[in-house]
């Protein structure tokens, strides 16, 4: 499909710096396309119309009893490197890497500016900055040159050692959109993770699950909505903006992730039983489309996914979605666009927009019903 189809304009003031206060009172677009003539209307609340606006507060009123909410408890790193390049004992030059995906106890693929200077075999001394003192012990080779900046970067330390280090001299990297406006702080550290991240890896918060707060995890569990979580390391590259003129020129940046065995034969049942799986994020359910065979049953599952979902993706698991206002020309905005409807999400985007929804990583919620259902 063309890209341009995917494009919108969206007015700098719409997006979100800061999250709501409290986090699940952040707005929720919910959107229906099975609303007014669709088979399933009926037995879907609200569907008096395709789209209807609610708070995230909202949402164990758009759920059943025995409906499973998915989340991916990855957990965002401080991934944002400075540091200065050196090479064959030259003066050095000061460069920034973004970590985006780890390939061994020492290796990390990594987004690196000024990319066109950097070269295979160059060194570089994360923790410097310029003249600055020296920050923390955290030297790199190159040890591999992509394309678009990306680099392979081979660690002098390796495992919890290297994790530490990473942890001293790294910053959280906040999206561009909100890096360009503001710079990172401390209070950063805990907006850009959800509460239940656990599991070490990611360098973009699963934006979505940032929505959730204990009070309502008690509401979903009073209205018997079950919970389970799975891991998929969000990697910067899927959030970037589509720059080939054709969805079938554009190629996914790999995101390492996990479904175990137990949560695969716990999500296999609520299907089983009539219940729906319902991810939180993009992330968790591109992770379950990865994991689930043409049956749609849902197999244990590790490894890379690069699974691109565009409109005429066939869904094989997954009901419903929460997610995110995402950005124009981006996989994300495709995908939502395959789940619920190319018209029926730029419907949605367009009253989001007149009507004040926040955006992007820091901003309001959608709820999407799957068209096909």
């Amino acid at each position: 499909m063309r890209v341009d189809l995917f494009d919108f304009d969206l007015p700098d003031e719409r997006i979100a710096l800061r999250p709501a206060e409290p986090r699940d009172s952040a707005r929720l677009l919910v959107v229906n396309p099975h609303a007014e003539s669709g088979p399933h209307a009926e037995s879907v609340p609200h569907a008096e119309s395709a789209l209807s606006d609610h708070h995230v507060y909202d949402l164990p009123s758009f759920l059943r009893a025995g409906d499973a909410l998915v989340f991916n408890d990855t957990k965002v790193i401080p991934a944002q490197l400075e540091g200065i390049r050196h090479r064959d004992g030259a003066g050095g030059q000061q460069v920034s890497a973004t970590l985006h995906m780890r390939i061994g106890p020492s290796r990390w693929k990594a987004f690196a500016k000024p990319g066109k200077r950097i070269k295979e075999g160059d060194r570089i001394a994360f923790g410097h900055s310029g003249e600055s003192c020296f920050l923390g012990a955290l030297d790199a080779t190159v040890e591999e040159k992509g394309e678009a900046g990306e680099v392979t970067l081979a660690f002098d330390l390796t495992g919890p050692a290297l994790d530490e280090a990473i942890a001293a001299v790294g910053h959280i990297p906040l999206p561009p959109y909100i890096a360009a406006k503001r710079p990172e702080d401390e209070r950063d550290r805990a907006d850009y993770q959800t509460i239940y991240a656990r599991e070490e890896g990611a360098v973009a918060a699963p934006t979505a699950g940032l929505h959730f707060t204990p009070d309502l995890f008690a509401a979903l569990d009073k209205a018997g909505i079950e919970r389970h979580f799975v891991t998929l390391h969000v990697g910067a590259g899927t959030f970037l903006p589509v720059k080939a003129d054709d969805t079938d020129d554009h190629k996914m940046h790999l995101e390492s992730g996990y479904v175990s065995a137990e949560i695969a034969a716990r999500l296999n049942a609520v299907k089983a039983r009539g219940g729906r799986i319902v991810c939180v994020g993009t992330t968790s359910l591109r992770l379950i489309e990865s994991a689930a065979g043409e049956d749609g049953k849902i197999k244990p599952w590790a490894g890379a996914t690069g699974i691109f979902i565009t409109p005429g993706y066939r869904f094989k698991a997954v009901d419903m979605l929460m997610t995110n206002f995402h950005l124009p020309r981006s996989t994300l905005f495709m995908l939502v666009s395959a789940f619920s409807g190319f018209e029926t999400m730029r419907a949605a985007y367009e009253h989001a927009i007149s009507t004040g929804y926040r955006f992007y990583s820091y901003g309001d919620a959608s709820l999407l019903f799957r068209k096909d259902k």
